[in-house]
């Protein structure tokens, strides 16, 4: 079924999202960063981004690649809270390396070609344990972060700076065409 990114810098009210469209009976894929970050902080784990952003990104890939699997044995629309995509942003904006895994893994784990972004929004944005940027760091990486899914051939959607129902509007009338077309595409096998 179809599998859609929501991605942008932090506190830009992606999970908020997320938690709203689970409730609307999409099936919704939480942030693995934030998971692993608590993780391996309760481990005492120096593989945290801002010890260790190589380590962290290739445990940030892996989970990604388990969460997408996952994904691929239901039947419903997907929406994933960041997406491997990502992880290559948040290297090239830590100047390091993107080793070539990185990018097999976009092309071999295919996630629809629009992406879902959410804008910086400084009404909203706070500082909390695993989100420890400024908000003009959370810019940057925003920008990186589209810069990326253009380079590798997404189409980005910028999410609109409104309440969190009407951003679920928002994606549902985005997504109803595709859906449509998908839920067609599987009736004609059917046939």
């Amino acid at each position: 079924m179809l599998k859609f990114i929501i991605s942008g810098g932090p506190g830009a009210g992606k999970s908020t999202l997320l938690e709203a469209l689970r409730d609307k009976a999409f099936c919704c894929v939480g942030e693995v960063s934030r998971q692993l970050i608590q993780q391996e902080v309760a481990a005492g784990s120096h593989c945290l981004p801002w010890l260790d952003l190589s380590c962290f990104a290739r445990r940030t890939l892996d989970r990604m690649i388990l969460d997408f699997k996952k994904a691929s044995d239901n039947e419903k629309v997907t929406f994933f809270d960041r997406a491997i995509p990502d992880i290559i942003a948040y290297l090239e904006t830590g100047g390091l390396p993107v080793d070539e895994i990185y990018y097999k893994a976009v092309k071999r784990y295919a996630y629809h070609p629009r992406v879902f972004m959410a804008p910086p929004w400084e009404a909203i944005y706070v500082n909390d344990n695993e989100r420890w940027q400024t908000f003009t760091e959370a810019t940057t990486l925003h920008q990186a972060l589209v810069a990326t899914y253009r380079s590798l051939g997404f189409e980005i959607i910028e999410l609109p700076l409104v309440s969190v129902n009407k951003r679920v509007e928002f994606v549902e009338k985005a997504i109803a065409p595709w859906v449509e077309r998908s839920n067609q595409e599987d009736l004609t096998f059917l046939k």
